[in-house]
């Protein structure tokens, strides 16, 4: 029986699609329906470029005036302005050794699939982390007209005041207002998830598809450790909405790519990306083509994802669907 080569498995008008749909499966946060598909993000990373504008309309303010037949009404002006999010192209090379066991399996393209979709979960979530540590962050467009509206700090507060518990987790809630219905899920540290859990705060819940999911308060609870957490025992838990995250996969030139070198008797799969992955109503304003630091160039790292200069907040603050509540824990 001939060995199996990747060559052999990999079958690039499947394995590309499966991937990107496996990916989707696998990370919490899709899971959730705090990250969607975004049409328009879509539509401009096939225009090309390094970031995709999406204009928006302001919304009407003012005040209603009263009719006159002595006075006319005042023309007020419609205001437009624009979100913009960042192309992230990455890639990843992988040698054999990596994923030999999985060609012995009785459909090794799908197990391989599997290997690299659930890479690229991970490296997506934390994509998604870091760019939230950035654009919660941000203090543009101008000082204290940032996202200081979206950020519940108590950590510095004395004892109890300073933990997450019911009372606190409300007023982190509240932050967005009237519009606190809008946050159905929140991101946590699995150290803060084990102290909620130890107060008995956490419930099972039932989706309208009927999985089971863990939640608190009504909202979903998503585990993930790459949370920002300080040596002081400070941790940020996130409170998101539905759609939160805009999302769009874009159309890499050679999506995968397999090769042999044939001396050393070893084969490789190389597999690239294009995504975006936005918070939407805070765009980013950072280089887009940043350098590496090596004198080349490239497209954000994580660093710089989680840079708060990189991002202006466009958006009321309560049109963005996320809080950040920075807490102890009791």
């Amino acid at each position: 029986m001939a060995e199996a080569r990747i060559a052999d498995v990999i079958v690039p008008e499947i394995f590309t699609p499966y991937v990107i749909n496996r990916t989707a499966e696998l990370s919490n946060f899709f899971a959730s329906g705090i990250v969607v598909p975004d049409g328009r993000v879509e539509v401009g990373m096939r225009a090309g470029g390094e970031t995709v504008n999406m204009p928006f309309w302001n919304d009407l303010d003012g005040e209603e005036e009263a009719l006159s037949d002595q006075k006319a009404l005042t023309v007020n002006n419609i205001t437009a302005d624009q979100d913009v999010a960042v192309v992230q192209a990455l890639g990843k090379a992988w040698g054999v050794n990596d994923l030999a066991y999985a060609l012995s399996g009785d459909d090794p393209m799908r197990a391989v699939g599997d290997l690299v979709a659930g890479f690229w979960g991970r490296v997506i979530d934390a994509r998604l982390i870091s760019t939230l540590k950035g654009a919660m962050a941000a203090t543009k467009p101008t000082a204290g007209s940032g996202m200081t509206g979206n950020v519940h700090n108590i950590s510095a507060l004395s004892a109890a005041k300073s933990v997450i518990d019911k009372n606190t987790f409300a007023d982190a809630a509240f932050k967005l207002g009237d519009s606190y219905a809008n946050l159905t899920g929140v991101a946590v540290h699995s150290s803060t998830y084990a102290s909620l859990f130890k107060q008995d705060l956490i419930s099972t819940e039932r989706g309208s598809d009927g999985a089971l999911f863990q939640a608190y308060q009504g909202k979903r609870v998503i585990v993930n450790d790459n949370l920002p957490k300080t040596s002081a025992g400070v941790y940020t838990s996130y409170l998101f909405g539905a759609g939160a995250f805009g999302y769009a996969e874009g159309t890499p030139k050679m999506p995968v790519e397999t090769d042999r070198n044939s001396l050393s008797g070893y084969d490789v799969l190389i597999n690239r990306r294009h995504l975006a992955l936005h918070l939407r109503g805070v765009k980013w304003v950072g280089t887009a083509n940043i350098s590496t630091g090596d004198g080349s160039s490239g497209h954000p790292t994580r660093a710089e994802l989680a840079t708060a200069a990189n991002y202006s907040r466009v958006y009321d603050n309560k049109q963005i669907r996320c809080v950040a509540f920075i807490h102890k824990l009791s």
